[in-house]
C-alpha cells in the first residue's frame, strides 16, 4: 500500500509541474517491471487521455488511453468505473454510440449513475437527440446529491432551447439555472468550467483589435487576431463562431464552415453557430447541406417559424415545391407575429397559384394574408389574380374595387383590372382601366402593351397600337413581347421588312428573357416571305 501511494504522489508531483510526458514514462518503466499491474493500467490511461485533451500538444493518445483502460478491463471486469473510462475516452475520440453504450455498461456493474447518465446526454446532445439527453440529465439528477451544478445548467439550456415559446418550462429553465449557482461550490467540474469562461474577459481586447483590423481591411490581421485568442481559450466555442462569421465575411466559404463545426463539436445548442453554418451553405449553393443543418436546427427549435420558413425556402430553390408547402405552413401554423406570418402566406399562396397550380388553396392562403395585414397591397394585387385565375371573376373585381379605395391611384391595380375587365370582354372598361394605369405611371411598360394588344386584335387600330408598343420598349427597351407585338402590327399593315426588323429583335431579346416561345416568332419570320 505504501508503494501506490508512493507511486501516485510520484505521478502528481510530474503532473502538477505539467510534465505529463515524464509522468507516463514513469508509468511505462513501472509496467515493464509490472505488466499485470491494473491501478499502473488505469493510471496510465489517465496520464494518455489528459495528455490527448491537452490542446496545445500537436499529438493525439487517446487510442492509448483506451488501450491501457481495456487492458484492465480484462482483468476487472466487474469494475464499472474502467467502463465508465472507457466511455469518456470514446466520447472525446467521437465515437458517441460506443461510448455510450460503455456508459450502460458501466452503470450496470456499478459505476457511478450520476456521472454515466450525464455523460450519456453529453452523447446524445451531439448526435442531435436533445429530448433523449434530457431525460438522461433528469436520471442523473436523481443519483447526485450537491454535485451537479454542471447538470442544472445543462438542462436550463436544453430547456430554454427545446422550449423557448412555452412560458411554463421557461420557468423550469430558469429554476434550473439557479441551482446551477447554488451547487456551484460543491462541484469541481462546474468550477473549472466557470474559470475557463471568465477568461473570456482577458481576450476582450484581442476581440476588438480583429475587428478593427477586419474594418481597415486587413484580413489577414483579423484572422491572426483570432487565431491567437483561440490557442489562449480553445475549448470556448463563440470564438470559433466569431472566426467563422469573419471567413465567411471575407469570402472563405470553406473556411468558415470548418469554425462553425468546431463550435457545434464543442457546444451542440450553439445557434449563432447553426446560423452562420446555413448561411455558409447557403452562400456557397450547398442547398443540401444547408437543409440538413437546417433540419437539426429544428430539432433543438422545432417551433421556431423562422426557421421552417427558411427551410422552406431552399426547398422551393431545390424545386421541391411539396416540402416547401409543408414547411411554409408550419411557419404560419406557429405564427409568431401577423406581418411576419403575412409574407410567409404570401409566398405559400404565391406557390400554390404559379407552381402547383392549385388556386383555391392560394386564395385560402392570400386570404389568411389579407386578414392579418389588411392594408397590404400586394396582398389585394396577389389574391385578384388568383381569383382572376380561378374564373371568379366576380370576387377579383371586389378585391381590386376595396385595393382601389385604399390607393385610388395605385397604377398596378388599374392595370390588373384592365386585364380583368379585358378578360370579361368589356372592352370600353379595361380601355380606362389602362389609361388610368398610364395616367398614374407613364412608364408602366405592361400597361401600355396590353393596350396596345386590345387596339391590335380587337378594334384593329394599328397605329394606335404600334404607338402603345413603341411606348412599352421606350419605358422597357428588353421587353421581348412589345418587340413581337410590334412586329405583328407591321406584318398586319403589309410592311414585311419592318416587321421582320422587330420580330428579329424580339428572338434577340427573348434570348436573354425566355418571355415566348421562340419557334413562334421563328414561325412568324417565316411566315412573312412565304
Amino acid at each position: 500500500m505504501e508503494d501506490i501511494k508512493k507511486i501516485e504522489k510520484e505521478i502528481n508531483k510530474l503532473t502538477k509541474r505539467g510534465e505529463i510526458q515524464q509522468a507516463i514514462e514513469y508509468c511505462q518503466n513501472l509496467l515493464l517491471k509490472e505488466p499485470a499491474d491494473t491501478n499502473l493500467h488505469i493510471r496510465l490511461g489517465d496520464l494518455y487521455l489528459d495528455w490527448h485533451l491537452d490542446v496545445y500538444q500537436a499529438k493525439q493518445y487517446i487510442d492509448e488511453a483506451i488501450t491501457e483502460y481495456q487492458k484492465a478491463a480484462e482483468v476487472l471486469i466487474d469494475n464499472g468505473e474502467i467502463y465508465y473510462k472507457i466511455g469518456m475516452a470514446l466520447y472525446y475520440k467521437g465515437e458517441l454510440d460506443k461510448a455510450i453504450n460503455y456508459f450502460n455498461i458501466g452503470i450496470e456493474k456499478g459505476a457511478n449513475k450520476a456521472k454515466s447518465y450525464y455523460m450519456i446526454a453529453n452523447c446524445l446532445k451531439k448526435k442531435d437527440r436533445f429530448q433523449d439527453a434530457l431525460q438522461n440529465i433528469d436520471l442523473a439528477l436523481k443519483h447526485a446529491f450537491f454535485t451537479t451544478s454542471c447538470m442544472h445548467y445543462s438542462k436550463s439550456r436544453l430547456l430554454n432551447a427545446l422550449y423557448f415559446t412555452d412560458k411554463k418550462k421557461r420557468f423550469l429553465s430558469w429554476v434550473e439555472l439557479l441551482l446551477s449557482y447554488i451547487t456551484l461550490p460543491f462541484d469541481d467540474e462546474a468550477k473549472k468550467n466557470l474559470k475557463s469562461k471568465l477568461k473570456w474577459f482577458k481576450i476582450l481586447p484581442v476581440l476588438f483589435k480583429a475587428d478593427s483590423y477586419f474594418a481597415a481591411g486587413q484580413i489577414e490581421l483579423a484572422f491572426d487576431c483570432y487565431s491567437k485568442a483561440i490557442d489562449k481559450m480553445p475549448g470556448f466555442s463563440a470564438l470559433y463562431v466569431a472566426l467563422g462569421d469573419t471567413y465567411r465575411r471575407a469570402g472563405k466559404l470553406e473556411e468558415a464552415i470548418i469554425e462553425y463545426k468546431m463550435a457545434l463539436w464543442i457546444d451542440s445548442l450553439n445557434h449563432s453557430a447553426y446560423s452562420g453554418l446555413v448561411q455558409a451553405y447557403e452562400e456557397l449553393g450547398d442547398y443540401d447541406n444547408a437543409i440538413s443543418y437546417y433540419q437539426k436546427y429544428l430539432k433543438i427549435h422545432p417551433n421556431n417559424a423562422v426557421l421552417h420558413s427558411n427551410l422552406a425556402n431552399l426547398y422551393f430553390m431545390k424545386g421541391e415545391a411539396e416540402k416547401a408547402i409543408s414547411h411554409y405552413q408550419s411557419a404560419i401554423a406557429i405564427n409568431p407575429k401577423p406581418d411576419w406570418t403575412s409574407i410567409v402566406a404570401q409566398t405559400l399562396g404565391y406557390i400554390q397559384q404559379n407552381v402547383i397550380k392549385n388556386t383555391d388553396c392560394a386564395i385560402a392562403n392570400y386570404q389568411l394574408a389579407n386578414m392579418l395585414t389588411p392594408k397590404e397591397i400586394d396582398v389585394y394585387i396577389s389574391l385578384g389574380s388568383a381569383f382572376y385565375d380561378n374564373e371568379d371573376y366576380k370576387n377579383a373585381l371586389i378585391v381590386y374595387r376595396r385595393a382601389l379605395e385604399l390607393e385610388p391611384k395605385n397604377s398596378k391595380i388599374h392595370c390588373n383590372l384592365g386585364y380583368l375587365y379585358w378578360g370579361m370582354g368589356d372592352l370600353d372598361e379595361a380601355i380606362k382601366e389602362y389609361s388610368l394605369s398610364i395616367k398614374y405611371d407613364p412608364t408602366y411598360d405592361i400597361a401600355h402593351n396590353n393596350l396596345g394588344v386590345i387596339y391590335l386584335d380587337d378594334l384593329v387600330q394599328l397605329q394606335k397600337a404600334i404607338d402603345c408598343f413603341n411606348l412599352a420598349i421606350e419605358c422597357n427597351p428588353n421587353y421581348a413581347l412589345a418587340y413581337y407585338n410590334l412586329g405583328r402590327s407591321y406584318a398586319l399593315k403589309g410592311e414585311n421588312v419592318e416587321a421582320a426588323k422587330y420580330f428579329q429583335q424580339a428572338m434577340d431579346v427573348n434570348n436573354i428573357t425566355n418571355e415566348i416561345d421562340p419557334a413562334d416568332i421563328q414561325e412568324r419570320l417565316n411566315n412573312l416571305f412565304n
